[in-house]
């Protein structure tokens, strides 16, 4: 698993999927002022590298999540992904919307499901954990079993640690905040004086910077 953390980061930052700028700091719709800024929809560009994630997240889920009967994808980010994967595994596909749709049958859960289906949920990113938990509690509501969570990326925010352990979900992500950033040190993305103030960032993101 170690080395498939490294790779992703790796291309993460070599696709420029994840761009980091300590001295530049981007601002998220939250306020938040942030050195970094991720668009995992990039990956989709690359076959090389959309193959890398395909073939992690299927080998993650028949290792840790046994038997899946459907793959869900969370919307937007993750739906191609999510697709992805169950074409590989040949199982059927729903996606889940962040908002009931406003007209017709206003479904949040897109496509076919089963009440007591097993379903894996596929994400791009996690930062607090909230969207991503809200597509889990869709789901359950329509009456899936959700086993597990698999996303590309995650900030590992204590805030989303402590909201996956609350919801009881297993979230496996292919790689994460600590890794890319000994992998941006690595390939000289950032210089080792500023790995200070990225793991500040990460441990109070809502005021740093200010």
């Amino acid at each position: 698993m170690a080395d498939i953390k490294r790779n992703v980061a790796g291309y993460l930052l070599q696709c420029k999927a994840i761009i980091l700028e300590p001295t530049k700091p981007f601002i998220w719709a939250s306020g938040w002022h942030s050195p970094i800024y991720c668009d995992n929809r990039v990956t989709l560009s690359y076959p090389e590298i959309r193959t890398l994630i395909r073939e992690a997240f299927v080998k993650i889920i028949g290792d840790h999540f046994q038997s899946p009967d459907l793959i869900a994808g969370v919307a937007t980010g993750a739906i191609a992904q999510g697709v992805l994967v169950a074409e590989e595994m040949d199982l059927p596909f729903v996606y889940v919307r962040s908002s009931a749709k406003g007209h017709g049958r206003k479904n949040m859960v897109e496509g076919r499901l089963s009440p007591g289906q097993k379903v894996v949920v596929v994400e791009d990113l996690v930062s607090t954990g909230g969207s991503s938990l809200k597509a889990v509690e869709a789901l359950r509501e329509a009456g899936a079993e959700v086993t597990g969570m698999v996303a590309i990326f995650s900030y590992g925010f204590q805030v989303a640690v402590d909201n996956f352990r609350n919801a009881g979900i297993e979230l496996i992500t292919l790689t994460d905040y600590h890794t890319l950033i000994q992998r941006a040190v690595d390939s000289g993305d950032i210089q080792q004086e500023q790995v200070t103030m990225l793991q500040q960032w990460r441990e109070d993101p809502s005021t740093w910077n200010r």
